[in-house]
């Protein structure tokens, strides 16, 4: 990215703050300066779930026609989106306990979210568990795109059903029921924006170091089996007996 477009994206994120603390305190919280939690809180939870879309599609494409490319674009897509859960979910609890009076109550929302939070957490440390590089992008492109499935359905599907809704106590429906006023409709939509662009950028970076990391880290290799000895195509004499020494 050149220069201008980092100053660029640094004047939009320090504007994007300003905004989100000049706006009035929100109506109907135990503390209504915590409403601003939302900026943070719902466009984690959505670029997360988008990361998290991103590594099954890289997985899937990895599996079709492996590329390493493509692979680094999987780890990068994982990490970012189990960052921003991390973000989601340390949110969720701060909100939970200022509004509802304990950190952890058990709330259907919360624990279906911490599951998805595991799952993508235990794709990270899959990589840890193959010195094969291959290897650990195959397995890590097949895991990826079987977390597709459950990870969506407990982070859009399961809060939705009545049974859920009739006993959690998150929030359900502000945006889809129209229930933010002007202020707080400009500031989570540019926040959602804003962030994405960060996370494009953060992202196009760890591909790129990831690559450049790789590269070494084969040159490295190439160069290590270049200097054994048992390459070099030298015949040395071994002694076998007493008699191959006379």
């Amino acid at each position: 990215m050149k220069a201008s477009s980092q100053l660029a994206l640094g004047t939009a994120v320090v504007a994007m703050l300003l905004y989100n603390m000049w706006v009035p305190n929100g109506a109907g919280f135990q503390d209504p300066f915590l409403a601003r939690i939302m900026f943070t809180h719902l466009p984690s939870a959505l670029i997360c779930s988008f990361l998290f879309v991103m590594s099954g599609w890289y997985g899937f494409k990895t599996l079709k026609s492996y590329n390493p490319e493509v692979a680094v674009k999987l780890h990068a897509a994982s990490e970012l989106g189990l960052l921003f859960a991390g973000f989601t979910m340390i949110t969720g609890i701060i909100f939970s306990k200022i509004q509802w009076g304990e950190w952890w109550h058990g709330d259907p929302r919360q624990v279906s979210f911490l599951i998805v939070l595991f799952l993508y957490g235990s794709l990270i440390a899959l990589r840890s568990a193959y010195a094969d590089q291959i290897r650990r992008d195959r397995n890590s492109a097949a895991y990826s795109l079987a977390l597709l499935l459950p990870g969506m359905f407990l982070t859009f599907v399961y809060p939705r059903l009545n049974f859920v809704k009739q006993q959690t106590l998150h929030p359900n429906d502000t945006i889809m029921k129209d229930q933010l006023d002007i202020y707080y409709k400009i500031g989570l939509y540019s926040s959602v924006l804003i962030l994405s662009f960060v996370v494009a950028y953060i992202f196009k970076l760890r591909v790129k170091t990831e690559l450049q990391a790789r590269k070494l880290e084969n040159y490295g290799n190439n160069q290590t089996r270049s200097s054994n000895p048992t390459n070099s195509g030298v015949v040395r004499p071994v002694a076998v007996s007493q008699n191959d020494h006379e």
